[in-house]
């Protein structure tokens, strides 16, 4: 065995091995969910809003198998999801495409709603679905999603997420080592995905979005997960955009990526190069993400 397992930023000792095994041979019949949920509830393996990291420790159990440590018991059921598979999504049928064009003092009616975990937020998936670029995919982990209306008409969607795991020059701004990023990852959350309706011309309305947004980013992630984030990141794709509202909002370019991708650890991945820009949430957001 390794001398050291870290996996999902927490360390699998010989005895976590061990116990695992043991599972495996007494109710791995009963499934990989009831492996993970087991597991949760003997390490009391939770997200920071108290709820059991079931995901992620599915995740870690795939990895340790990836290793040659431990072997699963095959699938109960086949995935749902197949290779390629993409996010179903739909709009409203009621869903409005006429123009809307002025400046952004002409509307002060402008609301952010946010529609995560509401009935809303099958709106958001299908505009981001029909009108993004990237598309829609439901990502794991902490998210938050918003809409941007103007007397219930939706104009806008903008949406964060978990950080990337590693990106150079962020980590540079920042300052800290590999011990304090793997702690303090959850304090970055990542602006993933940003859409104004190809309909809407309204000067200014995306820098007015992202201050508006941001001012209440904080208070909102504290509320639904029951953690703090101090600093946001976003990645612009060079070839595609020039970050001109992001910079209009006060971000921050850092430097750019090296084209492997957000979550890419083995160097494999290649995709277009962005640019980085960050958004503190905090004035000390550089102590608060250094420390051990």
């Amino acid at each position: 065995m390794e001398k050291e397992i870290r996996i999902r930023d927490r360390i699998i000792t010989h005895t976590d091995l061990e116990l695992i095994r043991h599972l495996l041979h007494t109710e791995g019949h009963l499934g990989r969910t009831h492996l993970s949920q087991t597991l949760c509830r003997i390490w009391d393996f939770r997200q920071a809003n108290g709820a059991y990291r079931e995901i992620a420790c599915r995740d870690l159990l795939r990895q340790l198998e990836q290793r040659g440590l431990i072997v699963l018991p095959a699938l109960l059921k086949k995935p749902s999801r197949r290779p390629g598979y993409r996010n179903h999504t739909a709009l409203p049928s009621t869903l409005e495409i006429t123009p809307v064009r002025g400046v952004i003092h002409d509307f002060p009616a402008l609301t952010i709603a946010l529609v995560s975990r509401t009935v809303h937020e099958k709106l958001y998936n299908g505009l981001i679905g029909a009108y993004h670029y990237l598309g829609y995919g439901q990502g794991a982990g902490e998210q938050l999603k918003y809409v941007i209306s103007l007397s219930h008409r939706p104009l806008a969607a903008i949406g964060f997420s978990a950080a990337a795991w590693r990106v150079a020059c962020r980590d540079r701004f920042i300052g800290w080592d590999d011990q304090a990023r793997r702690k303090n990852l959850p304090l970055v959350v990542n602006n993933h995905r940003f859409l104004i309706l190809p309909w809407i011309q309204i000067t200014n309305l995306a820098s007015w979005i992202l201050a508006h947004v941001t001012r209440r980013l904080r208070n909102d992630w504290q509320a639904v997960y029951a953690h703090d984030v101090v600093l946001v990141e976003t990645f612009v794709e060079k070839k595609r955009f020039h970050g001109t509202c992001y910079r209009a909002a006060n971000w921050v370019c850092v430097g750019e990526t090296v084209g492997r991708g957000r979550n890419d650890r083995t160097s494999t991945n290649w995709l277009p190069i962005k640019q980085v820009y960050l958004y503190p949430l905090d004035l000390n957001f550089r102590q608060r993400c250094q420390t051990i």
